[in-house]
């Protein structure tokens, strides 16, 4: 009977569940790993999940998208109207550098006062400072007077990116979810400035440059309203309440946060210079803006990824490491001379640009009081529009004197730069 028993056990019994998984038995942790992947939330639906922060996020993207479209729109605006490049540079750079400079003293009023009451203020100041500018333009005002209108339009224009940045850290900080918060920013940034300058293009073609910045504006009020009206996931103003708040953003791992910002801004400004003197070099000119963009479209299909995951390693060291990526991906720039070759040298970088966007934010909420978060967001931001200012102006000569070769050079040595500050902010 026992014989006759084993041999009725042998062969496998659909009828009997043991039987029935038996031979899954060894991929059976396996399979578990995978199910409990598929069945635990993406970090992006856990951020979106949190109360208040869809309808904020969705209400932002307008004035996102606005924001991205005013920039290029001056250019359209003053050019059709004065039909000088050099005027309209002007006034765009009056424009850019108030934008740097005023963008955290605004922001400094919204940390003090809150968002609901400061943000209706500031974007009505900024939507009249643009009218000011059409209507200059249209009156053939002066050079001086048209670059001081673009300086009031930069410098009352409020970073929203900033402010929702502030939201989210404000519901989830302490919250592992708060990266994938700051990738969903980043996501949005980059699909704006993807989207804005190719609309405020079309428009200001088709219809006429006037339209093109009014619809700019029109978008940054509209978003930047509908922000404001979202009271309960707002920040709470600080005014009263003086901690050491201003002192924080003078201490050395935060400079060291801002120094890598920069750098990654010459890396940039350097880029564009070079990456377009090399299309222009090689009777490629109608390539320099794809090329260019190859590195922006493998960010955002990076950032995707790496925000919908959850990281174990400590933030602090993931920025050093994606730096470290970022400066050994930049090497082969040195190496390339066709115009194949650049696309392939340019789209590993580009790996590495948007963890360390992500990393930047995550890493400014952890350091800095959340009294000064919103400048401390700004100040981000405006250390990477230095940055590319600068970029493209030390480029662009050293493309003059040497080539394009010198101005990739150039874009290596400010990532080693930006390498060794996250070396600095790791350290702190």
């Amino acid at each position: 009977m026992p014989a006759l028993t084993g041999r009725i056990r042998t062969p496998q019994n659909p009828h009997n569940p043991r039987d029935q998984h038996h031979p899954q038995d060894q991929q059976r942790p396996r399979d578990r790993r995978r199910q409990l992947r598929q069945q635990a939330p993406s970090g992006y639906r856990l951020a979106l999940r949190t109360p208040g922060a869809l309808r904020f996020y969705l209400a932002a993207a307008p004035a996102r998208i606005g924001i991205a479209m005013t920039g290029l729109g001056i250019v359209w605006l003053v050019h059709g109207s004065t039909g000088s490049y050099a005027v309209a540079g002007a006034v765009t750079g009056g424009f850019a550098v108030a934008e740097a400079v005023g963008g955290p003293q605004v922001a400094r009023l919204i940390d003090r006062f809150g968002q609901p009451r400061m943000l209706p203020i500031t974007l009505l100041l900024h939507a009249a400072a643009m009218g000011l500018l059409i209507a200059l333009t249209l009156s053939s005002a002066s050079l001086w007077m048209l670059v001081l209108a673009g300086v009031l339009a930069g410098g009352s224009l409020p970073q929203i990116g900033a402010q929702t940045a502030a939201r989210w850290s404000y519901a989830l900080r302490g919250d592992p979810v708060l990266s994938s918060a700051f990738a969903l920013e980043s996501l949005s940034t980059g699909l704006s400035f993807l989207v804005g300058p190719a609309l405020v293009g079309s428009v200001s073609a088709l219809v006429s440059p006037v339209a093109g910045s009014l619809l700019a504006t029109t978008f940054v009020l509209a978003g930047g309203l509908s922000l404001a009206a979202q009271r309960r996931t707002a920040p709470p103003p600080t005014a009263g309440v003086r901690p050491e708040g201003s002192d924080r953003l003078l201490r050395k791992g935060f400079l060291a946060l801002i120094g890598t910002n920069v750098g990654v801004g010459l890396f940039f400004g350097s880029m564009q210079v070079s990456v377009t003197a090399f299309a222009v070099g090689r009777d490629s000119a109608s390539l320099a803006g794809p090329l260019y963009s190859i590195t922006s479209l493998i960010s955002l299909v990076a950032g995707i990824a790496y925000g919908a995951r959850r990281w174990r390693t400590p933030a602090r060291k993931q920025f050093v490491i994606a730096m470290a990526v970022l400066f050994v991906s930049t090497l082969p720039l040195l190496a390339v001379n066709t115009p194949l070759a650049l696309a392939l040298a340019l789209a590993a970088p580009g790996l590495a640009l948007a963890p360390i966007q992500v990393l930047s934010s995550v890493l400014a909420e952890s350091e800095v009081e959340p009294a000064v978060l919103t400048q401390a967001f700004t100040w981000l931001n405006s250390g990477s529009a230095a940055g590319i200012a600068m970029g493209a102006a030390v480029a662009g000569r050293a493309v003059d004197a040497q080539g394009p070769q010198l101005g990739f050079a150039l874009a290596i040595a400010a990532t080693l730069m930006a390498t060794a500050m996250a070396v600095v902010v790791r350290r702190r």
